[in-house]
């Protein structure tokens, strides 16, 4: 697998998912949907599990999620991510469907690292959006992911 210049792993980026990706690069979150009903689906997967269509097409969704739980890994870690820890790895539910679910890093500013928000702080429910992040692998490759800003009230 390829890690980032910096060591963190890089995501796989299979063909299926390639309108997700093409869509992050864009600064969007895209989700497979069904060209027979309509129904969103993440991952993406050849057919519909609601009216078993393979038709199907990529649609940009609304950024806004909410924290639907997390995760904070603990040692033994690889060595980029030891050097970030604790940390906080949230699966986040979207707005526009809650079965809709993606994983990734909190942060309390777009520009932020992973270990910027201190996991005791995290709460399940709390708002979030999406921000993109290029990662640069260490051979040459490239790719845009989702991390998820919390909303903080103002």
């Amino acid at each position: 697998m390829a890690s980032t210049t910096d060591g963190f792993m890089m995501p796989l980026v299979a063909e299926e998912a390639a309108g997700f990706w093409e869509g992050t690069a864009a600064g969007e979150l895209r989700m497979q949907a069904c060209s027979s009903c309509g129904t969103l689906r993440f991952p993406p997967r050849p057919m519909c599990p609601r009216c078993r269509s393979t038709e199907r097409h990529w649609q940009a969704v609304s950024s806004s999620a909410t924290v639907w739980s997390f995760v904070v890994p603990h040692p033994p870690l690889l060595p980029a991510y030891q050097a970030v820890s604790p940390y906080a790895v949230a699966v986040v539910a979207l707005d526009e469907d809650p079965r809709l679910r993606l994983v990734g890093n909190l942060l309390d500013t777009p520009d932020g690292g992973i270990g910027q928000v201190d996991p005791a702080s995290v709460k399940i429910g709390e708002a979030v959006d999406a921000v993109f992040v290029t990662l640069h692998g260490d051979n040459g490759s490239q790719v845009t992911v989702p991390r998820w800003l919390r909303r903080h009230a103002s």
